[in-house]
């Protein structure tokens, strides 16, 4: 396995011939740049769907409980945002080419780490790694794709964010289908390694923009300033701590919270995500019509319905409130990004890593936190004699009930926002 890594590694310093920023745009292919960053985002997503059907096989081959396996899924949520912080600090320094080559030489150690997984430690480390990987990724592409595109940020950072979802609906179908014919998860695993390879290629010998920040001549002293003393970005930034738990908290244990609600809880997150992909791939006119304020506050009343119907139905109602609550968390992420790259410019790529990274940061801690209310709530209702399907269907019901306090908080909060934010235009706080 060392062997392996090391040859890997060094095949990928010599494969990635990194371009530094190109000063004359008609050097930059755009449509490749963005869609190498779509493909770069699809992978991801697919660590994320893939291995959130491994929660159960990691519990029985390694025999660990719900709140282990929960700390091992929230060093994902931990590597994202210690790559994000520092793609923030870093990213003007080393360009956009050498944080690519860390997300891609990540990626393939922390995929080849885990396959090879023997045990707590090993699946510990190596999640770390993955998240680190999307990180770095998220790091990079979203000031990417807001330079490439600074006449329409959030309607292209919300097509660009169709391949989150887009990617959890292909790995989760992938990963029922291959658990229908009984693979393997480490076979399953390696799937991830396809796009990982394609994102690699499809960057190699590219030439990148300088971020919008640089472009537009603003300081590092005027990037510090409008990210640590601007009252908006750290309320935003408190929000985004919501907003990614409704979001990727429910989605990362959905297999196992509704594992005897419905007969394949992975189409039900492929369902979600579909709806999702669909969502920010149309996000343009919604934008336009609503405005990022808006739509922020609508997606919060709608997600809360959604987790509350979530939290009580069964059977085929569970489709109905899945879609309701995919509606409700569809705009939230890319809105959050784009709402800062609009109103608070000058925080730069920083400012994005940042908030994104919280988003991340939060929702690492969150994990351990749900897989103990799991825990908690199945052995209340195995105490109460039922059996085991029967205290799944509670246990899982409870702690959705639980995540749904969170919309209700932003219902609150982004009906402030919306009131401060009416008649002030974009660029001005």
């Amino acid at each position: 396995m060392p062997k392996l890594l090391l040859c890997s590694l060094h095949l990928a310093v010599h494969y990635f011939k990194i371009q530094t920023y190109s000063p004359v745009m008609s050097n930059i292919h755009t449509a490749r740049l963005f869609n190498a960053s779509c493909i770069a985002l699809l992978t991801t997503s697919m660590t994320f769907a893939i291995r959130a059907g491994m929660l159960d096989n990691w519990s029985k081959e390694f025999n660990l409980s719900y709140e282990e396996v929960g700390v091992i899924t929230s060093m994902a949520f931990y590597g994202f945002p210690a790559a994000t912080l520092l793609g923030g600090f870093i990213l003007d320094a080393i360009g956009m080419g050498r944080m690519l080559l860390i997300a891609w030489l990540c990626h393939l150690a922390g995929l080849l780490l885990t396959i090879f997984a023997g045990g707590y430690w090993s699946l510990l480390i190596s999640t770390f790694l993955v998240g680190f990987a999307n990180g770095s990724v998220e790091a990079v592409c979203n000031p990417l794709v807001a330079s490439l595109y600074t006449d329409r940020k959030t309607a292209m950072l919300n097509r660009f964010h169709v391949w989150f979802p887009g990617g959890i609906v292909i790995g989760a179908v992938l990963g029922y289908l291959m658990a229908q014919i009984e693979l393997d998860w480490r076979m399953q695993c390696s799937i991830i390694l396809i796009p990982t390879l394609v994102y690699g290629y499809l960057f190699y010998q590219q030439s990148f923009p300088r971020t919008e920040r640089v472009e537009q001549g603003i300081g590092t002293a005027e990037m510090f300033k409008a990210v640590f003393a601007n009252p908006l970005f750290y309320f935003i930034t408190a929000c985004m701590l919501l907003t990614a738990n409704t979001e990727l908290s429910t989605g990362q244990w959905i297999q196992s919270l509704l594992k005897t609600v419905v007969a394949a809880p992975l189409l039900v997150l492929a369902f979600i995500n579909g709806i999702m992909a669909v969502g920010r791939y149309y996000a343009g006119p919604v934008v336009h019509r609503i405005n990022p304020t808006g739509m922020l506050l609508v997606s919060a009343i709608v997600s809360a319905i959604g987790l509350f119907a979530l939290s009580h139905a069964t059977g085929w109602a569970t489709w109905g409130a899945a879609a309701v609550f995919a509606v409700g968390v569809c705009y939230f992420w890319p809105t959050m990004i784009g709402f800062v790259s609009e109103y608070i410019p000058k925080s730069g790529a920083l400012g994005l890593s940042l908030v994104g990274g919280a988003g991340m940061f939060a929702t690492a801690l969150f994990q351990p936190i749900i897989g103990g209310w799991f825990d908690k709530n199945l052995a209340e209702a195995s105490a109460r004699g039922l059996s085991a399907d029967e205290a799944n269907l509670i246990a899982g019901q409870a702690t959705l009930s639980n995540v749904g306090i969170l919309p209700i908080i932003l219902i609150v909060a982004f009906g402030g926002l919306w009131f401060y934010m009416r008649g002030r235009k974009h660029g001005t706080i």
